[in-house]
């Protein structure tokens, strides 16, 4: 009289011992924890910030001015005139798992401080990116990106703030 424990022993036993299909070897690696450790964190190099370079309000009003993400072109509104200077838009690189679709969120506003204390803010941003962003086969993907400045009722300044960007794997 066998036990129960023991036959159950035996049928384990040659399902291990079976010959994996190609189909079962795929499967398996798969489900590999090896697999699911393997995969690259993903990294957030910023290469260039936004440059608006030098802006001069037009009398007592606000004003504002933009940095187009696709083309780098500045363009300032009726309130604010351009005094030259170097401006583009900024560079991103992000790196990870080749071939994964990743979900880039910029912020909806950023607030700019001067050392004097003025303000400014950053809004309406805008990538080059394609409606799936996708790393490439080396896991890296870079795209620009723009912004609306608005004087917020600063005078003078040379503005600085930081502009969070979320980047995750779909």
């Amino acid at each position: 009289m066998t036990r129960p424990g023991s036959v159950l022993a035996g049928a384990l036993a040659l399902l291990l011992a079976a010959p994996a299909t190609a189909d079962d070897a795929a499967c398996a690696l798969c489900l590999s924890p090896l697999r699911q450790d393997a995969e690259r964190p993903l990294r957030v190099e910023i290469e260039s910030g936004l440059q608006f370079s030098r802006l001069a309000l037009v009398g007592r009003a606000d004003g504002g001015a933009e940095i187009d993400a696709q083309t780098g072109e500045k363009r300032v509104d009726a309130g604010m005139i351009d005094l030259g200077g170097l401006s583009y838009h900024g560079r991103v690189r992000v790196t990870g798992e080749p071939f994964r679709p990743v979900r880039i969120e910029m912020p909806a506003r950023v607030s700019l401080r001067s050392p004097n204390g003025a303000e400014a803010e950053l809004t309406d941003f805008a990538t080059d990116l394609p409606p799936v962003a996708l790393l490439d086969q080396n896991g890296v993907l870079e795209f620009a990106f723009g912004a609306r400045l608005s004087s917020r009722g600063a005078r003078t300044g040379n503005f600085r703030g930081r502009i969070p960007i979320r980047v995750d794997y779909y």
